[in-house]
Order: C-alpha cells, then sequence, then structure tokens
C-alpha cells in the first residue's frame, strides 16, 4: 500500500490513475468509514488516521463532518458509526440483489398460502417494501414497493428491529413517539423492547391488528453470511378468516422455509459476485 504526500493510503486497485472528474476528498471520506468494522467498532482519532492512513488533522475533518451529518458520533473521545450509515446501502439493497432474488420466492409462498407476501428493510424509524407479491387487497391503504410504515407497529419492523444492536435499539426506543394506529398498537417503550425481546428470542413476529384493524401479520428475518439481519419477510391475512393460532400452524413454517431459501440464494449471489454485498 503507498502514501500520498498528504498521509492517504491508497490500495493497489485505487493507485491506477484518475480521470479529472475523480474527487479524492470522495474517496477519502469513504475511507474512513470503511475502517470502522464488527472487530473496531468504536475508535480513536489517532486509530481511525492509522487504519486509513490519513494524517491526524485529515482524519479529524472528516470524522467531525461524518458526525455533523449524522453518520458518526463521538463521546469526544471515540468514534463509532450510527445507524444512518445504513441508509447509504439502502438504495442498492433496494434496487439490487434483494428484490429480485426475493421475488420468486415470494411468488412460490403465496401460491402455497394463499395470501399475501412482502420483503422490506429497515430505513431510519420505517420499514420500506421492496419486493412483494398480493392475492387481494386487505388493507385501506394500498401496498407497494416503496410504501412505508412505522417498524413499531409491523411484523417486519418488529423482526428489523430486533436484529439491531443493543445501542441502535435503545437510541430508537428513547426517541420514539409512537402513535396508536389502532386500538390494539403497542406506544410503550416498555412493552414494545419487551416484544421485541421476545421476538429475538423466538425469531419471528406476529403484529395482531396493530397496523390497521382487522389485518393480523407474520414476519421472519432474512440474515446475511454473517448472519445479521438485513431484511424481514412476511405473509398478511384478514383477521376475519385467520386467527393467531392458524397463522403459527399455517403461514408460519412456509414463511420460514421461504426465509431460508431466499438466504440460500443470497449466499450464492454473494459468493458469485466475490463480495459481501446481496446480490450482484
Amino acid at each position: 500500500m503507498s502514501t500520498e504526500p498528504n498521509g492517504a493510503s491508497r490500495s493497489a486497485d485505487s493507485a491506477a490513475p484518475r480521470g479529472d472528474h475523480f474527487v479524492q476528498s470522495l474517496e477519502r471520506g469513504l475511507s474512513v468509514i470503511r475502517a470502522f468494522s464488527p472487530a473496531t467498532r468504536a475508535m480513536t482519532l489517532s486509530e481511525v488516521a492509522r487504519a486509513t492512513g490519513l494524517t491526524r488533522a485529515a482524519a479529524r475533518r472528516f470524522l467531525l463532518t461524518l458526525a455533523d451529518l449524522g453518520y458518526v458520533r463521538t463521546d469526544g473521545r471515540l468514534f463509532s458509526l450510527t445507524p444512518r450509515v445504513l441508509e447509504l446501502g439502502f438504495a442498492y439493497l433496494a434496487s439490487a440483489g434483494l428484490p429480485e432474488v426475493a421475488q420468486p420466492h415470494l411468488e412460490r409462498l403465496v401460491a402455497e398460502v394463499r395470501e399475501s407476501s412482502s420483503v422490506s428493510v429497515l430505513d431510519g424509524d420505517d420499514v420500506v417494501y421492496v419486493a412483494r407479491v398480493a392475492t387481494s387487497r386487505i388493507m385501506a391503504v394500498s401496498i407497494n414497493v416503496g410504501t412505508r410504515f412505522p417498524a413499531h407497529a409491523t411484523s417486519m419492523g418488529r423482526v428489523l428491529l430486533a436484529g439491531r444492536d443493543p445501542a441502535e435499539l435503545a437510541a430508537y426506543l428513547e426517541r420514539l413517539e409512537a402513535r396508536p394506529l389502532t386500538p390494539h398498537t403497542i406506544t410503550s417503550p416498555a412493552r414494545l423492547r419487551a416484544e421485541i425481546d421476545r421476538v429475538r428470542a423466538q425469531g419471528w413476529a406476529i403484529v395482531d391488528q396493530e397496523l390497521e384493524e382487522g389485518l393480523r401479520s407474520v414476519a421472519a428475518p432474512i440474515r446475511d453470511r454473517e448472519g445479521r439481519v438485513v431484511a424481514a419477510a412476511n405473509v398478511s391475512a384478514h383477521a376475519s378468516r385467520t386467527s393467531v393460532e392458524d397463522i403459527r400452524r399455517d403461514l408460519l413454517p412456509p414463511l420460514l422455509a421461504t426465509t431460508a431459501r431466499i438466504e440460500a440464494d443470497l449466499e450464492l449471489c454473494t459468493r458469485a459476485g466475490g463480495g459481501t454485498a446481496l446480490g450482484r
């Protein structure tokens, strides 16, 4: 690895000549984000400078800029990424591998259970639908790819929240102002935390008429090759024809089989692409 005069390191890949369009400061800012990992969740300024090859002064400027933008937090000594960094990957996740991989599996699931099914990701405090197969309209609002709902009141949202680390979940619950969307909606942070803990332990979530009266749904996580929850899939049904026990008995097993197949295909895509992104 070579080092440029100002201290920014360059890998063999980035050492190739750049065009006039190339914005070097963007490359260095991204290198600061990439310096963090599961093994280095929090670093001092000196550690970031060392990991990126930047001078301390340059690393400090990038870190403080990222903090101003909400992508980094600091206690004055240690720096760490915030959940907002996930936004940088959502556009790719929603437009590339995951929807294409998931869609045929959702179609197969819907043909089997004859109920609607969707896949979503967490974007801020909302779930965003990235794939969907519907049998009939059972909600007052139409659901399409791109539809957003508050995570706290949805089965997919609770699965996705259960996959967050404790600090991220605590921050979410602290800022949450949960509106009672129906008389059944859990709005108490303490009750919601208990429910999310239960979802994490059992590996799936059932929400009974909390988003809309008459709507029940069950969701399960979709994990990447490292076991991180990156998305969720659900099956939804009308309460007039499907009890909670029906959901557990008839809808949960095929949903879990479907998420396992999606994960297997995502793993194949990752291997074929030679990287860690979901699909190519």
